[in-house]
């Protein structure tokens, strides 16, 4: 299979660059996975797609302020004063930073910008506190395949609150503007709870407390995963061969309740509603795992899924439009075939959906 076999053609115009001010005000496209079938309906009428006695699996990663921006301070071997030649040239420089998935202690992996700059030993200095200082320092201490660098940061002990402070909310490349305060909320979906995603899990931002109170009182059962977003949802595959493709590692969890609703549910032979992608990856690496059934645990997962793969938990998938070329329109493809899948984005395309993050849904069922 080739890569190239999963393009279309998307006007940039219709790349939303802004959230809607309902969130459950989004457009929703059914899609009849068997038959290929699509319908224009309306997000808030999601409820009713759903049966008495369905699971809906939801991600409750929550992104945190990922994306900061360093000037640079040479390496340890080199004076860091102002006052060094050397070091001075370094400072001029401004460096952004993407911190995607935590390595250990004071490590993180991360995407920088300019990277090919970007050498190991070098430190990155963040924000400054009264005295010039920086509030926080990084050293690069490796470099990956693909761009990425390990970071080691200086012991600090309020870490997350600096990064609280000096971090921005890591809106996608697609997004043409800066982040706002108001982001900060808004890419977040009303169930995140579980800090770690350096891009949400859109499929999810539609939900509202209201729409969520309609699905239970239809008898639903909601269950939560955790899986933070990291290189292996968003970074664009490289190789022209699908399956020569290998996706980044990103964590998950699985508790103990959520394994237990859905395993009974499976064996009532009850559908599982995955919301997003990154809940049928989580459910499906697990599944593989343990031979059909969940079992619950925090694990780390690069699975690939696309089409000749064999579902064992989800039924049905609500995700949004995603880009072309990538692997979670491969997914979407192997979940509901990939002739039915582009020509649902056709159609899309030409009742003007609302594309990517910010924009409108499809469920697949």
């Amino acid at each position: 299979m080739l890569v190239s076999d999963y393009d279309f053609h998307l006007p940039e115009e219709l790349i939303a660059q802004e959230p809607l001010p309902n969130r459950s005000a989004s457009r929703m496209l059914l899609l009849n996975r068997e038959t290929g079938a699509c319908k224009d309906e309306a997000f808030r009428d999601f409820s009713k797609h759903l049966r008495a006695g369905d699971v809906l699996v939801v991600n409750n990663s929550r992104v945190f302020p990922a994306r900061l921006f360093a000037s640079r301070s040479g390496k340890r071997s080199q004076a860091l004063s102002p006052r060094n030649p050397a070091a001075r040239e370094f400072l001029r420089g401004r460096v952004e930073v993407l911190l995607t998935r935590p390595l250990g202690q004071n490590e993180w992996e991360a995407l920088v910008r300019p990277g090919r700059k970007l050498g190991v030993g070098e430190v990155l200095r963040f924000g400054e506190n009264e005295s010039g200082a920086p509030r926080l320092e990084a050293e690069i201490t490796a470099r990956g395949d693909y761009g990425e660098r390990r970071l080691r940061f200086a012991d600090t002990p309020d870490f997350f609150e600096l990064l609280e402070r000096l971090g921005h909310v890591p809106l996608p490349p697609y997004i043409n503007r800066s982040d706002r305060p108001s982001d900060r909320e808004r890419y977040q979906t009303v169930f995140a709870r579980a800090s770690g995603s350096a891009a949400a899990p859109t499929a999810g931002l539609h939900f509202t407390p209201a729409i969520l109170d309609e699905i239970r009182a239809r008898g639903v059962e909601i269950a939560e995963i955790t899986l933070h977003v990291g290189l292996g949802t968003f970074l664009p595959l490289r190789d022209e061969t699908v399956e020569a493709n290998v996706l980044h590692v990103e964590s998950y969890e699985i508790s103990g309740a959520t394994a237990e609703k859905i395993n009974r549910a499976r064996s009532e032979f009850r559908r599982i509603v995955a919301v997003g992608t990154t809940v049928v990856r989580t459910l499906e690496h697990s599944a593989q795992l343990g031979s059909g059934r969940l079992a619950a645990g925090s694990r780390e997962t690069n699975i690939f899924i696309y089409p000749g793969f064999q579902f064992q938990i989800v039924s049905a998938l609500l995700t949004n439009f995603h880009l072309p070329r990538s692997s979670l329109l491969m997914l979407v493809s192997a979940f509901a075939g990939r002739t039915g899948v582009l020509q649902a984005y056709e159609h899309a395309v030409r009742e003007r959906y609302r594309f990517f993050s910010y924009g409108d849904c499809m469920l697949v069922a």
